[in-house]
């Protein structure tokens, strides 16, 4: 099959044809330029095409000319380890044993699935989109917005995600991005002006998604009900889940075709930042749904200052945060949690006792 899909693939890049009414021969194109050119062909004029990217900080030597630059990036993300452990970091709510609730690979994936829907729709580039959305929370720490607060209070240049999310790309991983990928996930969070238009879309797509998903999980988790919801935003936007992300991505879409920026119409972004603001308020910020984290504000923190005095003897001063900062921003939930047990809780002696029992009596028995 291999040796198959090898001559197949040799064949598409490497095959000549001949054009019998000139004469002349003509070179096949491969599969990646066939896939330029159609975005040059269909994508809206304002959309990022592949062959006008600023490229990568080393050039790649493709043995397949298949994939184009953004969908190489996105593959890269979704196969590495960072991406990975994202199923086992918090969203909102710490260390859920409700199978049922958002972790930040989930929140990721929606993100990517309410991004993808507004390119496609806006004709910009889907590829960009969806690398941009799978990659922007690889930085994120274990324990949610909890564990990034604590980082950033911990660290003397402070903390946050999405400049971790880069350096995870560009440094632990080193995944040789091009540069537009690597602006959207820079430029995710608010406050930051993208440069492409595919990155104004996961923006918005991260607001979207996150501001649905948690007031989901926070009626499954009995903190809040449909009642409680502010009854101006749902009048506006539905009570119902469904229809009110669909309304909230069809505002964006509405608002951004055939224009160079994405935009949601001010109506639309007034609702949904009352909206956030409530959510802040009754979930984020509530006693009930943050009951944990002083305990894990108290694991991240022990496991800085242990680490901190154990690279002492090894490292520049100026050198440990950074070193502490990308170790613990890497670990899931359940790893932090273990290490501070390893770290700081006494471990019982093992017991064999009743094993020692039961092959006692085994012995009498025979």
């Amino acid at each position: 099959m291999l040796h198959y899909l090898s001559s197949k693939y040799n064949t598409v890049e490497n095959q000549t044809s001949v054009d019998y009414n000139s004469g002349m021969s003509t070179q096949t194109k491969t599969i990646k330029e066939q896939l330029e050119e159609r975005e040059l062909e269909i994508l809206s004029p304002y959309a990022t095409k592949c062959l006008d990217s600023k490229g990568r900080k080393r050039p790649r030597n493709e043995v397949f000319e298949i994939r184009t630059a953004f969908q190489r990036d996105r593959d890269k993300i979704l196969h590495s380890k960072s991406f990975r452990r994202l199923k086992h970091k918090t969203q909102v709510f710490l260390s859920p044993y409700n199978d049922h609730f958002r972790t930040r690979l989930t929140h990721t994936l929606e993100v990517s699935q309410i991004g993808r829907t507004m390119a496609r729709a806006l004709n910009l580039n889907e590829d960009l989109t969806e690398a941009i959305s799978l990659g922007h929370d690889l930085g994120h720490t274990p324990f949610g917005h909890c564990g990034e607060n604590t980082l950033d209070s911990l660290l003397p240049n402070g903390f946050h995600h999405n400049i971790q999310s880069v350096r995870v790309v560009e440094v632990l991983e080193d995944m040789n991005l091009c540069q537009e990928t690597i602006d959207g996930i820079l430029t995710h969070t608010w406050g930051y002006k993208p440069k492409t238009p595919e990155a104004q879309i996961v923006q918005y797509a991260d607001k979207i998604a996150y501001i649905n998903h948690d007031i989901e999980d926070s009626i499954r988790a009995g903190i809040i009900s449909d009642r409680d919801l502010p009854k101006d935003c749902m009048d506006y936007f539905s009570s119902n889940q469904s229809t009110r992300l669909g309304k909230m991505i069809s505002d964006v879409i509405e608002n951004s075709l055939d224009k160079p920026d994405v935009k949601m119409s001010e109506e639309g972004w007034f609702y949904v930042t009352k909206l956030r603001t409530w959510m802040f308020e009754n979930v984020y910020l509530d006693p009930v749904a943050k009951a944990e984290e002083k305990k894990a504000k108290n694991i991240i923190k022990s496991l800085y200052e242990y680490y901190f005095e154990k690279l002492s003897a090894y490292c520049k001063e100026e050198d440990i945060p950074q070193i502490i900062s990308d170790y613990i921003s890497g670990m899931t939930d359940q790893y932090a949690i273990r290490r501070y047990l390893d770290l700081f809780v006494p471990a019982p002696l093992s017991e064999h006792a009743n094993d020692d029992a039961l092959l006692k009596k085994a012995q009498e028995q025979a």
